[in-house]
């Protein structure tokens, strides 16, 4: 649609990739991603996943043990990355609330 507005070529290169472009295995591995507990401290914040039912929805989902390793790997991937999105995000609270109070 933007394309179609400014006039240009479309640049599928540039693209993001739509839902339906992953394997099933991705789709998997964010729904279990999503079905596991948050680990959330009110001064730490957000921590990581508990993986304390992995091997419950493993079990329940009938997934297979070469899948189990590659969803562990990427579940990790995820959540260092929104570990790394909760601190940025509670560090520039905390400015904020210092530049506030002139501290």
């Amino acid at each position: 649609m933007m394309c179609e507005q400014t006039g240009q070529e479309i640049d599928w290169e540039k693209c993001p990739a739509d839902w339906e472009d992953f394997p099933d295995l991705v789709w998997e591995t964010v729904d279990i991603y999503n079905s596991l507990g948050d680990r959330i401290f009110p001064d730490v914040g957000y921590v990581g996943k508990d993986f304390t039912n992995l091997q419950f929805i493993f079990k329940m989902r009938k997934t297979p043990n070469h899948e189990q390793e590659i969803i562990f790997d990427l579940i990790l991937w995820l959540d260092a990355r929104n570990i790394k999105l909760s601190q940025e995000k509670l560090k520039a609270e905390h400015a904020k609330i210092k530049q506030k109070h002139g501290r």
